[in-house]
């Protein structure tokens, strides 16, 4: 299993973000792990080896991402993955059939299809509902409840989830609570302090942050639940290459100057899209009139920089995303730079129409991705947008 170096918990963020989990190279003395691109590894007599016999099962290069993840959310275990669906299908490997798994009703679509297209399949069962109050969630749970699984703030509505009181419920069921941290990142939300069991990241997003490697990452605490994720990696070998591990870790090295950036931006833009379409259509932790402001200010640090806006119809949301030019239309988030979305017909493509409308992803809703540009010329890019706009 990879555990994190426990001496490097003594630092501050910033300089784990840059040194945590990984050493200069001995043989070197090079700065940047290197990229340890192989798949076995020598042995020097039969059942002695360095610490690796087979890259599915481990590699510098991964492990050393996972230990710089795992210190920056506080946990003490991280296992990385080829991509963020690859992550959440394999903690869900941890449940056995005839297991129910409560779930947030606005996760991400992908999210969404694995439970309901092809895990139910399986054996196991899902409630979904709105983990905005803990009390719905408790009244979901059965004696066969074995996880509670949210996002906060939620895709691509923007809803919090009390995960202290989540966790309360979880854990008074008996079940882990599992949380998808891709949104905040831990520079601006840390789960495992408020009682998560498993968090979890696309590192495709923010965590890699140059939207130029696809890959997931989980970090949890308990010894014994690792060993059974470990088992679940090396068996069923959902695992990222060394380069795409590299990438990542060049990645976290900037991540909390990367997030003060999308935040400060994030919340220019979405104070000026409110006075531009109105509070209600807004919908960014950020905001005073956002319904949960007092709790987003509560458990996180910052609000980042994914903002979505009701444009009312598909019509006008069209009209938007053709006229964007420093935006760009493309699915994923959290790059350097700013990308545009319509959830309805891209990540929540997979969501049947009904179900779309009753949570509120409408054809009318964009999603915006705000990157770390000129936060003067991504506001001219939208005024120039909204222009002649009714």
């Amino acid at each position: 299993m990879t555990r994190i170096y426990d001496e490097d918990l003594k630092y501050g963020f910033s300089t784990r973000g840059i040194h945590a989990g990984q050493r200069p190279d001995p043989t070197t003395g090079a700065i940047m792990p290197p990229i340890v691109q192989t798949s076995t590894f020598v042995q020097e007599a039969l059942g002695v080896n360095k610490g690796y016999e087979y890259a599915r099962g481990t590699n510098p290069t991964r492990q050393a991402l996972e230990r710089n993840v795992a210190t920056l959310e506080g946990g003490r275990h991280g296992f990385a993955f080829s991509s963020g669906m690859g992550c959440t299908d394999s903690i869900m490997k941890l449940l056995k059939g005839g297991d129910h798994v409560i779930c947030g009703e606005n996760v991400y679509g992908g999210t969404y299809r694995l439970f309901d297209k092809i895990l139910q399949h399986f054996g196991l069962s899902f409630t979904f509902v709105d983990t905005r109050d803990a009390q719905r969630i408790a009244d979901a749970v059965t004696p066969k409840t074995r996880m509670v699984l949210v996002e906060t703030p939620t895709n691509p509505l923007m809803r919090i989830t009390d995960l202290k009181a989540a966790a309360e419920v979880a854990h008074k069921a008996g079940a882990l609570l599992i949380v998808d941290n891709t949104f905040a990142t831990p520079v601006f939300q840390r789960p495992i302090e408020s009682g998560a069991d498993i968090v979890y990241h696309s590192t495709t997003k923010y965590l890699n942050g140059h939207s130029d490697m696809i890959g997931g990452i989980a970090v949890l605490t308990d010894d014994d639940l690792a060993a059974r994720l470990q088992f679940i990696v090396n068996a069923a070998g959902a695992i990222p290459g060394p380069f795409d591990s590299w990438l990542a870790l060049r990645g976290t090295k900037t991540l909390a100057l990367r997030m003060r950036q999308h935040d400060a931006n994030g919340r220019e833009i979405a104070a000026w899209l409110a006075k531009r379409v109105g509070d209600d259509r807004v919908f960014y932790a950020g905001l005073p009139s956002h319904p949960q402001h007092a709790l987003a200010k509560k458990q996180m640090s910052g609000f980042g920089g994914m903002i979505s806006v009701e444009m009312q119809t598909k019509e006008k949301a069209g009209e938007l995303l053709k006229r964007v030019r420093v935006f760009s239309l493309a699915e994923s988030l959290g790059g350097v730079e700013s990308l545009i979305s319509h959830p309805a017909s891209m990540t929540h493509a997979s969501v049947e129409p009904a179900r779309r409308a009753a949570l509120g992803v409408t054809d009318g809703l964009v999603r915006l991705s705000v990157g770390v540009e000129d936060v003067g010329d991504l506001l001219g890019d939208l005024e120039s947008a909204f222009a002649g706009l009714t």
